[in-house]
């Protein structure tokens, strides 16, 4: 048997192919912070194409760099040392040096570039910094040339003045003045500067003999040695380096300190007012150390101790104080000659349903009572009417209910003249007497309107003699005060009243500046649903324009739309113009300001002041004292609590006055919240967490304060008429009270003799002195006028028979029901008890 272990397999030929050309290798590099990475290097082969087939061509000898001169002396020449060995052609560790050498002088390639880059910008930079020196230079000596090239010729002109007046002066003093003035200082004559020779440029080592630029290199024997602890220089050093050297070159000097004006406020901080002075709060901090202050740079400092600070480094202080920042509008008085004449403002006045509204609309030509909840006026409204002589006329329509105090002083503080209502038939009631001092307070004239004459019971001449107890007195009866009897509901003698107010207007002479920024007062405020919040605003001086940055109290906004009483939009409103103003950013409360600023910040910035003034009254509390604290504490008042939202700022405070008005020594009223708007999911939490119901006058919720409100078991009270709103409030806060007890005495008994009832209880004799003893009644024991028992009457007899009741003067048996400590001698007192709603 053959042996074909050693035959070719059929097919199986051994693959060609060539010797692998391309050997690849990892280098790793170290650098500044730790940092390192990796290179992979890949080295390719010469291949030679020979008679023999090819052949791989073996790699230069890597020969290592020359070291650098060093620049002293040189040293006797070592011995040379012995060649390295040949290394085979595919040795690795030739290639992976071979691979180092090409990475080292691609670096030193580009950093040679670099430096090259570098010196050639310090170079134009000091050319342009010596040739910016040379020009100045010039510029100097050609300005002292000029100067004394002037003063030269200043004097040798005088002087030949003063030759000429003195005809027989010798010519030859001229030199020796000459040379006087050559000694003088100042009189110099100007001499050739020698050119200014430019400054060396300081060498620099050469390339080949700095050690330092190679000390954290990446070198050969340290890549093959593994030695990784080695940090080269990072090229961001290097940037950072080289920027600071041309900072260095560029700067000319020390910059000379600038003084500031620095505003200290009563009370700043450390670190404030070191950004005030751009200086290091570090040495503001150093120099309060110094003044024996220790503190931080958090802490808060006085304005005296600032302003030696201030003072210390070289500033200027400038003192103000917190409320400066507010707007100061009583010292804003415009100039005569800026003044021109304005509407009146008139303001209605009067007691409840007198007619006043009635009045006002006939006057306009509209229907407001018509609209009215209750038939009363419980909002104030701004109106323009124009009369047939093109004169203009502004109304304030007030409410006259007595729960409305604070809309009828403010209607008399921003008007001109008060137009008092007086029903003819009703005479003076209370909210009459009030206008009439809200009237004298605020120190504007009045005319008396004496409406609804038409009526048959209609007594002028009454209405007129009333007025006499308030030191009112009429033209009628030798006064100064103008009265018009007039009729609202058939117009009679409107026109009188117009001409009466004209006549008064123009008796007072009236002038606004229409020509600078705008300040008014707010009539009213409210927050609509679909347009936010809304002001009426009587601009009193200065034109508000569409677009005008305001503060409002403590509300900044600026002018979106402003709606005039009609209805209409316009883009300015001028002096006694009333205008609904769009824009606000909260609802700000009736009576505030309104005054323009220059810009948002200012807003922003009045208002915070404002805030934070409304707050710490707010939050400041009354010392508290141990008769306080212990008054307090034994104080068994119950509370009230409720959460009022209404349509107006104005229905706000009245609610909330009158509320407050219901409160007694038993209950009092806490309102938790009281706001304009409709009623809001987070006003039902505040009312759910305290048992509190909501009172929504002329508004409603939203869908999910009403869903808030089923979960919670939240109650509503809905009002469009105040006192249904104020009687209801009288009788909760009556009812949280319960009902009082009260004790009605109906006879008095004195027991004469005890006898044993069965075999424990005890019936007393008694003699009737007063009254009627009644069986079932409370009774009450007394022994020597103290009580001993509380009890009732649970059998009343006389003789053997049982009976109803018993008269004065008679003797009875009586079994009392929880006791039997009786004694001969007691008095026995009979009452019944009653309950009865409170009421406050």
């Amino acid at each position: 048997m053959s042996d074909t272990t050693d035959k070719p397999k059929l097919g199986a030929r051994a693959p060609l192919g060539l010797k692998r050309t391309v050997e690849t290798g990892k280098v790793k590099q170290s650098f500044s912070h730790g940092r390192s990475n990796t290179v992979v290097v890949e080295v390719k082969k010469r291949r030679i194409l020979g008679p023999g087939g090819p052949q791989e061509a073996p790699p230069a000898p890597v020969q290592e760099a020359p070291k650098p001169a060093a620049p002293v002396a040189r040293a006797p020449e070592p011995a040379p040392r012995p060649a390295a060995p040949q290394r085979p052609v595919n040795d690795p560790a030739a290639r992976r040096e071979l691979q180092e050498k090409l990475l080292r002088e691609a670096e030193e390639a580009r950093l040679a570039q670099l430096e090259e880059a570098r010196r050639r910008e310090d170079k134009q930079a000091q050319q342009a910094t010596e040739e910016e020196k040379r020009r100045a230079e010039d510029n100097r000596r050609a300005e002292e040339e000029a100067r004394v090239k002037a003063e030269q010729e200043a004097q040798e002109t005088a002087r030949r003045v003063e030759q000429e007046a003195a005809a027989p002066a010798a010519p030859a003093t001229a030199p020796a003045a000459e040379e006087e003035d050559e000694g003088r200082p100042g009189h110099a004559r100007p001499k050739h500067h020698a050119p200014v020779a430019k400054r060396p440029e300081p060498a620099r080592p050469a390339r080949g003999r700095d050690d330092r630029r190679h000390a954290g290199k990446l070198t050969v024997s340290r890549a093959l040695s593994g030695d990784d602890d080695s940090r080269a220089r990072s090229l961001a050093a290097l940037r950072r380096a080289r920027e600071k050297d041309r900072r260095h070159h560029m700067q000319s000097g020390p910059a000379a300190k600038q003084v500031r004006d620095v505003v200290v406020p009563d009370a700043i901080s450390v670190q404030e007012l070191a950004n005030r002075m751009a200086e290091r709060a570090a040495d503001l901090v150093k120099a309060l150390f110094k003044m024996g202050m220790v503190v931080t740079v958090n802490q808060t400092i006085d304005q005296d101790t600032a302003e030696l600070l201030v003072t210390e480094f070289g500033h200027n202080i400038k003192r103000v104080s917190e409320s400066d920042v507010d707007i100061q509008t009583e010292h804003d008085v415009d100039a005569d000659e800026t003044l021109q004449p304005r509407p009146p403002v008139v303001t209605i006045m009067g007691h409840v349903d007198h007619g006043k509204t009635s009045l006002l609309d006939a006057i306009r030509g509209a229907n407001v009572v018509a609209g009215e909840a209750g038939g009363i006026t419980q909002h104030i409204g701004a109106y323009q009417v124009s009369l047939p002589d093109k004169s203009k006329i502004t109304f304030l329509d007030t409410p006259g209910h007595e729960a409305f105090t604070e809309m009828r002083a403010r209607g008399a503080n921003v008007t001109d003249i008060v137009v008092l209502v007086v029903a003819a038939d009703d005479g003076l009631k209370p909210q009459t007497v009030e206008a009439i001092n809200h009237t004298k307070a605020a120190g504007v004239p009045m005319i008396v309107a004496i409406n609804k004459i038409d009526k048959d019971g209609a007594r002028p001449q009454r209405v007129r003699e009333e007025l006499l107890q308030h030191e009112i007195v009429v033209e009628d009866l030798g006064g100064d005060v103008q009265d018009v009897e007039v009729s609202a509901l058939k117009k009679t003698n409107l026109d009188k009243l117009l001409e009466a107010i004209a006549l008064q207007a123009e008796l007072l002479e009236l002038k606004a500046n229409p020509s600078r920024p705008a300040e008014g007062a707010v009539v009213e405020a409210k927050l609509d649903k679909g347009r936010g919040p809304l002001a009426t605003v009587l601009v009193q001086r200065g034109t508000l324009r569409v677009g005008d940055v305001f503060v409002v109290g403590a509300v900044p906004g600026k002018v979106r739309a402003m709606i005039d009483d009609k209805g209409r939009q316009v883009k300015e409103a001028g002096p006694s113009v009333p205008v609904e103003v769009l824009g606000l950013s909260g609802v700000p409360s009736a009576g505030d300001t309104l005054t323009v600023v220059e810009n948002d910040a200012r807003a922003r910035e009045v208002a915070a002041y404002r805030q934070s003034v409304i707050d710490r009254k707010r939050t400041t509390s009354a010392p508290v004292s141990l008769e306080n604290m212990f008054a307090s504490r034994a104080s068994q008042t119950k509370e009230f609590p409720l959460v009022v939202k209404a349509d107006v700022q104005g229905s706000v405070e009245a609610i909330v006055s009158a509320v407050n008005r219901i409160s007694t020594e038993d209950i009092k009223a806490r309102i938790l919240h009281s706001g304009v708007g409709a009623i809001t999911e987070s006003d039902v939490i505040l009312a759910a967490a305290s048992g509190a119901p909501i009172i929504g006058f002329n508004v409603r919720p939203n869908a999910k304060a009403r869903e808030t409100a089923e979960r919670n078991k939240v109650e509503f009270r809905y009002y469009d008429v105040i006192y249904h709103l104020t009687d209801w409030v009288r009788e909760a806060m009556g009812g949280q009270l319960g009902p009082e007890i009260v004790e009605t005495v109906l006879g008095r008994a004195e027991v004469k003799e005890v006898f044993p009832a069965g075999k424990r209880d005890k019936a007393a004799g008694l003699l009737v002195l007063e009254g009627v003893i009644r069986k079932g009644l409370h009774a009450r024991l007394t022994r020597e006028d103290v009580i001993v028992s509380k009890t009732t009457i649970s059998s009343l007899r006389r003789f053997k028979d049982d009976v109803a009741e018993v008269r004065a003067g008679l003797e009875c048996g009586v079994l009392l029901a929880d006791t039997n400590d009786i004694k001969p001698g007691d008095h026995l007192e009979v009452f019944e008890v009653e309950e009865r709603q409170r009421t406050l």
